[in-house]
C-alpha cells in the first residue's frame, strides 16, 4: 500500500475553556466536550487559559519585544489542529478580555492561524441562557478573521448545578443535544479536511496577505 493510499488519521480538536480560573463551569464544559470528541474517533487537545497566559495587547510591546510565548504557544497548538471550540464564560453580556486579548495577539502572527480553521462554540453561565450572548460576541473577531464558525452553538444554563460527579450534564437532554451537537461538528470538519469540499473561505483580514481565495464560502 503507498502513502496515498492509506487511510488518514483521525482529526485533531484543540478545546479550551475561555476563562483563568481552575473552578470554572467553562472548564468543566471543555472537559465534557474533549471527551465526547474522544469519544466519536477523533483526538482531543485538551488546553487552559492559563497554559496561554500574554499581558494585555500593546503595539508598542510587540514592536519591542515580538509576540509573547503564550501567543505563540496557542499559535502552535491551533496549527497541530484541525478545528478548535472554545467554552466561553459571559462577562458583562459579552466576550471576557482574555479570551479576546488572546485572539488579538495570534491574529498579529503570520500567517495568522485562525483563518484555515473551523470552530465550535459553545458556552456555560448560572444565568437562564447560558452564555449565549458572549458566544455571539465571540463569532464576530473569528468571523472577520476567517474562521468558519459552526452555526449552531451551545449554551448551558444553570452551569453550577449542571454537572453530575461523573463529569456529565444532570439533565439528559441538554447532554444529547451537546452530543449531537459535537458529532455534527466533527462530521462537518472530516468532509473539510478529508474530502476538501470547502475550499475557498469568506475572508475579510486585510492584514493578512497569505489568503488568495476571499469571495465564496464554499465551492461545491
Amino acid at each position: 500500500m503507498s502513502m496515498d493510499d492509506q487511510a488518514p488519521g483521525p482529526l485533531r480538536v484543540l478545546v479550551f475553556g475561555g476563562a483563568l480560573r481552575a473552578g470554572s463551569v467553562n472548564a468543566r464544559l471543555a472537559s465534557l466536550v474533549a471527551r465526547l470528541v474522544s469519544d466519536h474517533g477523533a483526538t482531543a487537545d485538551l488546553a487552559t487559559m492559563r497554559e496561554f497566559a500574554m499581558p494585555p495587547y500593546d503595539g508598542d510591546a510587540e514592536a519591542a519585544e515580538g509576540v509573547p510565548q503564550g501567543a505563540l504557544a496557542l499559535r502552535d497548538r491551533l496549527e497541530l489542529a484541525d478545528a478548535f471550540v472554545i467554552s466561553s464564560p459571559e462577562y458583562n453580556a459579552s466576550v471576557p478580555g482574555v479570551l479576546k486579548n488572546a485572539i488579538d495577539w495570534v491574529s498579529r502572527i503570520r500567517p495568522q492561524p485562525f483563518g484555515t480553521k473551523n470552530a465550535l462554540l459553545v458556552s456555560a453561565s448560572p444565568s437562564m441562557i447560558g452564555g449565549n450572548r458572549a458566544l455571539w460576541s465571540l463569532r464576530v473577531p473569528l468571523e472577520h478573521l476567517g474562521t468558519r464558525v459552526y452555526p449552531d452553538m451551545f449554551s448551558l444554563p444553570r452551569a453550577y448545578e449542571a454537572f453530575a460527579e461523573d463529569g456529565q450534564l444532570t439533565d439528559s437532554g441538554l447532554q444529547q443535544r451537546l452530543t449531537q451537537t459535537v458529532v455534527a461538528f466533527l462530521r462537518f470538519v472530516e468532509a473539510d479536511a478529508r474530502y476538501v469540499c470547502l475550499r475557498r473561505r469568506w475572508y475579510e483580514f486585510l492584514g493578512d496577505s497569505t489568503q488568495t481565495q476571499v469571495i465564496q464560502r464554499a465551492e461545491g
